[in-house]
């Protein structure tokens, strides 16, 4: 019944993608809308207008839509509201379990240190064993889900080992702090938040697998616009070196557009590589991985194949 269930929805969730997304790529392109979240260099590249100066050529204006994480991100993305954008490792591997409508168009390789586990400072959890019958708060769906499953499994638990608790970055910020959960399972600038505030990461993110980023795209939009979409990746990408030259000023103009206190954006930018390239078969195999994890545990209803939704993109020499 649950295959059936998951079926259904995945042809109801296709059906709605063809009717939504058609009159989008159907109209003359006058606007690009850009999904973002908190996190990595995007808020950066909004505030210092890079991709409005290198689309403006094209006669195209920039719409940036701000979202609180990944699976809503995507979902707006399959539906065509907006045409491209940036999520954690697990977000498409739900997305592309349920039939979405888009494609990975370029990969964000990640240092590892900005998502991990973490506990109040008098907490007795030590190390990652400890989690053991613990209440571990998760974003449903998110990157950090695959960090804690990863995190777990490298110290030899099972992803039932432990009592998820699946809460949206905000209810989990709060949920930390009134301590009615162990732990949580999460990223920058929330992670560093955190810390500043004296919380303890049990274990970071690249301790237990290759934390990666992507860039993904509609999937007609793709098809019709395949010149901005690698337009949008080569001037990332610029910024991204930029941004690995200039981490004071990064600081800056992410303190600006985020609003977050500049001391705790310096140590997410400290321990961040900013890099933006193609999806490699390294990132594929590392995607696939993912993918095979969440399949197992149940928590996708069928097996997926990454490589079925890759964009190839060439960068400008």
């Amino acid at each position: 019944m649950i295959t059936s269930r998951r079926s259904l929805f995945a042809l109801a969730f296709a059906a709605f993608t063809a009717s939504a997304v058609a009159p989008v790529v159907a109209a003359e392109l006058r606007e690009v809308r850009i999904g973002f979240q908190k996190a990595g260099i995007q808020p950066a590249v909004k505030e210092r207008g890079i991709l409005e100066a290198a689309l403006k050529e094209k006669g195209l204006t920039v719409k940036w839509v701000e979202f609180a994480f990944g699976p809503p991100l995507l979902e707006a993305l399959n539906t065509g509201n907006i045409d491209f954008g940036y999520t954690g490792d697990t977000p498409p591997i739900f997305a592309q379990a349920a039939t979405a409508n888009l494609l990975y168009v370029a990969a964000l390789p990640g240092s590892g240190k900005n998502e991990g586990i973490v506990v109040p400072a008098n907490s007795p959890i030590k190390t990652a064993v400890d989690l053991k019958g613990k209440r571990l708060a998760i974003p449903k769906g998110s990157s950090a889900h695959n960090t804690a499953v990863a995190i777990l499994e490298k110290a030899g638990l099972q992803f039932s080992d432990v009592t998820p608790v699946y809460l949206a970055p905000a209810d989990g910020t709060a949920a930390f702090a009134g301590g009615t959960v162990d732990a949580w399972s999460i990223w920058d600038p929330y992670l560093a938040l955190a810390e500043k505030s004296g919380a303890r990461v049990v274990n970071f993110a690249g301790d237990a697998h290759e934390s990666i980023g992507f860039f993904l795209a509609n999937r007609e939009f793709t098809n019709a616009h395949g010149d901005v979409v690698a337009l949008l990746n080569q001037s990332f990408a610029k910024e991204s070196e930029w941004a690995n030259g200039h981490r004071d000023e990064i600081t800056k103009s992410l303190a600006a557009s985020t609003g977050v206190d500049p001391a705790v954006v310096k140590i997410l930018v400290d321990r961040s590589n900013f890099e933006v390239t193609p999806v490699s078969e390294k990132y594929i195999e590392e995607q696939q991985k993912t993918a095979d994890r969440f399949h197992k545990l149940g928590l996708i209803p069928k097996q997926i194949n990454v490589r079925d939704i890759v964009w190839k993109w060439s960068p400008a020499s």
